[in-house]
């Protein structure tokens, strides 16, 4: 009886850490540990300003091809005293929908100050910023950033991190030098290890030859 116990107990502790992947798919802790995650929309630390659908957990899940070519990456910065940190990975369709549902009602606008100062809310799909379709959803997409190990602190990169405006492309001018170089130190890495970058977010990068480049999922972040 009591074996039986610790068996159920063992069992609910697996089953309560994680789900079932469809193939192709897997944690990023499976496969680098060391590498660092924020999630944002599963917090109030959003351009919402509350947790998104479909967030249940601080779990990185990607296609197996992305949680590779991101450890390769991760091995070249330890080696001199950084990190990636993930803000994003998979995102499933439901949280997508959640943006699309906000966007749409313009008296909300409890983050504005902060991540779309400059932007009416009435515009966020004409600009771009809110779609009805993400990468993220595929699986082979990621936002992030590098930490510096001794200080535990992000590289400073001009903007924060999902900021709708032109201070968010890679290219932009009127920032320091050290924040252009930190841009360009992530956005290098990354070309180099595989992929490919959006030209309107610094921190946005999706895998070349994704393995599901036209499939979009909904399973959740647990």
């Amino acid at each position: 009886m009591k074996r039986l116990l610790i068996l159920w107990f063992l069992i609910s502790i697996i089953s309560s850490r994680a789900q079932e992947l469809p193939q192709g798919f897997v944690y990023l802790s499976d496969v680098d540990y060391s590498i660092k995650s924020e999630l944002r929309y599963l917090s109030n630390n959003n351009f919402i300003g509350k947790p998104i659908d479909g967030y249940l957990k601080n779990c990185v899940i990607l296609t197996r091809e992305t949680a590779l070519a991101l450890h390769k990456v991760q091995q070249k910065l330890l080696k001199n005293g950084m990190s990636l940190k993930i803000f994003d990975a998979y995102r499933p369709q439901q949280a997508v929908n959640h943006f699309v549902r906000w966007a749409k009602v313009l008296s909300d606008t409890l983050m504005k100050k902060k991540y779309y100062p400059n932007v009416p809310k009435s515009e966020l799909f004409k600009r771009g910023y809110i779609a009805s379709k993400s990468g993220h959803t595929r699986g082979s997409t990621v936002d992030l950033t590098i930490v510096n190990l001794k200080t535990g602190k992000a590289l400073d990169m001009g903007s924060i991190y999902d900021f709708f405006g032109i201070v968010s492309h890679p290219f932009y001018k009127d920032i320091s030098k050290k924040s252009k170089h930190n841009r360009m130190l992530l956005r290098n890495i990354m070309l180099t290890h595989n992929f490919k970058p959006y030209e309107n977010e610094w921190w946005h990068f999706t895998l070349k030859n994704e393995p599901f480049p036209k499939k979009y999922f909904n399973f959740p972040v647990k």
